[in-house]
Formats: structure tokens, sequence, C-alpha cells
């Protein structure tokens, strides 16, 4: 290991806090879907951040938009507009198919918001006990208390004392519980059109319409996590453009501004009165600096014709990940997703981690999900060819997997 390295590692080893199991590498530079770290070795990036680097690394559009804003203004107070933000605004909610929009730093900071509007909806009307609110489980929705309190994965809440009140999850796709579980107390439904960090699971058929029908009956708001799953990610901008079923709230994050902190909470007109002057606010969201990175992200996104191209490759590799389940049997148990959000699951006995570690050591990067899954969540301008010299490689990993459980049986 060169000496540079292994001076960084030592400082970030004696100094952060160990809330992440890192391996011992330190990334350095990128340029497309290509990364490199400081020993000089390539490795082709497949999970994007974790669904963040929507162009890739060192797009010059994002860059040439961060490099000409930060020279003229990155941040003023909220106490004022600016002007990527106006015009961030207008694109966003064009795009998205909303029409108001509150930014923020992170998706995390997007389900607060949300929880907040949607209990103080409530409030505004004189129904001041509806504050229940109703997740699934397996879900992921962040980690503030209330973003924590909304994942319906204990794993997340141990040690943090108890969560929000009125909150209680049902499973994920059953509508017959969610509207045994929905009453006059509820303020907002929250949920996934794909659970991201769940296991790649998309909703059922039918099942976000059937959410939005028992919301309207009962009179809670429907709020979509599109954290992971929005900006043209799925091969639509938004995941729920594929159904046609508008929340009444949106919350996204990750790919928004292609790697610069930003989220978003959007809502209909109908709600855009629930949180007035001086009932919530951020200091840096929707900043300058971020608001051209987004810009230049959706822009680009709109010039270039990424959402078909996510679609188009999503199916390319859907097609590669479901020939190796039929190839790899016994370790590779089912392909699915949506666009460019796949997931592989492995068989409950295959160690997630050392399949990550094996691809690693062939200079692929890609992330997991659930308690067994590989998954993609490549820039959305990966090429066929990218994909597949990422599948071929793990093709090589399951090959060598396989054969360890035959010798073992």
């Amino acid at each position: 290991m060169p000496k540079y390295t292994q001076e960084l590692l030592d400082e970030a080893k004696k100094h952060l806090l160990k809330t992440y199991r890192q391996p011992d590498f330190i990334l350095a530079r990128g340029a497309g879907c290509r990364l490199w770290d400081t020993a000089g070795r390539e490795y082709l990036d497949l999970y994007g951040g974790i669904a963040v680097s929507a162009l890739g690394h060192g797009h010059p559009a994002l860059v040439a938009a961060i490099a000409s804003q930060a020279a003229q203004l990155i941040h003023t107070a909220n106490y004022f507009y600016n002007e990527p933000n106006a015009k961030l605004s207008a694109k966003l909610c064009e795009l998205a198919k909303m029409d108001r929009v509150f930014f923020t730093n992170s998706g995390t900071e997007a389900i607060e918001g949300a929880i907040k509007l949607s209990r103080r909806f409530h409030h505004a009307k004189g129904d001041v006990h509806r504050q229940g609110l109703v997740a699934t489980f397996n879900a992921f929705h962040g980690r503030s208390m209330g973003a924590v309190s909304l994942t319906g994965q204990p794993k997340y809440w141990e040690g943090f004392g108890a969560p929000i009140p009125g909150v209680s999850h049902v499973a994920y796709g059953d509508l017959a519980a969610m509207e045994r579980r929905l009453n006059d107390q509820t303020a907002a439904v929250f949920v996934e059109p794909i659970q991201g960090e769940g296991g790649v699971l998309p909703a059922p058929a039918g099942y976000l319409a059937g959410l939005r029908a028992l919301c309207d009956r009962v009179g809670a708001l429907l709020v979509f996590d599109e954290i992971q799953t929005g900006i043209a990610r799925t091969g639509a901008f938004m995941a729920w453009h594929h159904d046609g079923v508008q929340p009444d709230l949106l919350c996204s994050a990750k790919g928004i501004a292609g790697g610069v902190p930003m989220g978003a909470l959007l809502t209909t007109e109908k709600f855009a009165e629930a949180l007035p002057v001086g009932a919530h606010g951020t200091t840096f969201g929707g900043n300058a600096l971020a608001s051209a990175a987004a810009l230049a992200v959706l822009e680009t996104i709109e010039r270039d014709g990424l959402i078909a191209h996510a679609k188009a490759m999503g199916e390319h590799l859907l097609g590669s990940l479901a020939k190796l389940v039929e190839k790899h049997p016994s370790v590779a148990v089912a392909a699915r997703g949506r666009g460019l959000l796949c997931g592989l699951e492995l068989d409950k006995q295959v160690d997630v981690r050392a399949v990550l570690d094996a691809l690693r050591a062939r200079g692929v990067l890609v992330s997991s999900a659930g308690t067994s899954v590989v998954r993609f969540a490549p820039p959305l301008i990966v090429t066929a060819r990218e994909l597949d010299e990422g599948t071929a490689a793990l093709d090589a990993v399951l090959a060598e997997f396989a054969s360890q459980r035959e010798v073992k049986s």
C-alpha cells in the first residue's frame, strides 16, 4: 500500500466516528462511470454513490455550473430569493408534476418536513388529534428520529429510545392491512414506490392506486418517498409517473443535484399553505450553489434523453441479471427492479458482503440492500458495455461461490 494512502487511512481511522464499515482504500477522483483510488487503481462505479451520482463523475455540465455559480454567489440566507433557486423550483415542479417545493439538504430532512406538514395541515383545520403516521415494514426513510421512526426495520431504532409517538407499520404491498390500520386519527401514509434499502422491492401492481383510494376515503395525506427512486432513476422522472398515481407530498433527494447535498419536499397546491411563514425552515436548503448544480442535472437529463436511456439500460441490466439467476441457481435467487435501480437476490446462505468484496477485487463497485441483495444504481449515463462489464464480473464471482458450495456439500 502506498505510504500516502496508509497515512490517510491512519488519520481517518483515528478521527472519524466508526459509523461505516469502510474497506482499506481511499477514492480520489472520478470520470464518467469510473473511479480511481489514491493508489491509482481503477473501479467501475455501478452504485453511483447509492443512486446519487446521476451524471456520473466530472460531468462537464455539472462541473461548469458549480464553478460558475461558486464564482458568483454560493449562499445567502433564505430571507432572500436567489436566481438559480427560482429557476430550479419551476423546472423541478414541471418535471415532477407537482406544484410547490421546499428545498432541504437531504432526503431525511424532506421526510421530516413531510411529517410536520401532514400533521400541521390537519391541525390548522381544527383536527388537532389527527397525528397518526402509517408506514410499512422493511421501509427505510432516513436516520433522524422522525425518519427512523417511520423506518420499518427495528435494527435502525436500537439504542435510541422510543420512536416518535403515533407511528405504526403494516406489511408492504398489503392493502387490506393498510385499510384496517387507517382511521380518523391518521394524518398521513408514507410509502416507497420501490423499497430500495429494503431489498429493491417494487410495489405490487395496483398497490399505489389502492393507497390513493384509501387515503382519500379517510382524509389522510399520501406521501411518496422517492428519495432513491426519483430523478429519472426508474426510467420515469418520478417512479409514480409509471402508474399515474399522484401523491399529496413527494420527498426527493439523492440524484437531484448530482452529488451536491440537496433534497426536496414537493406538494400539490392543496397543501401549499400548510407550512406558513415561520412554521419550517433551513439554513442551507436551496442555496445558490446547490440549486445551480440541481438545475444543471435536470437540464442535462432533459437534453440528453436520460429518462429513456435509464429505461433502456435498466431493461438491459435486468435481463442480464435474470440470466445469472438461470446460470447460478444455487447462489442467485431472483432479479428485480425498474430502470437503473436493480437488485440480484442471493441465497440466504451466501454472504452478500463477501460478494461485494470479491467484485471490488475485480474492480467493480456495487452496494447491498436488505440482507442478501446486490444492488445496482449506476449513473444514468452508464452504457450497455459498462453494464456488461459489471455483470461479467458478477458472473465470475457467482461461479466461484457456487463452486465453493458444491465442494462443501
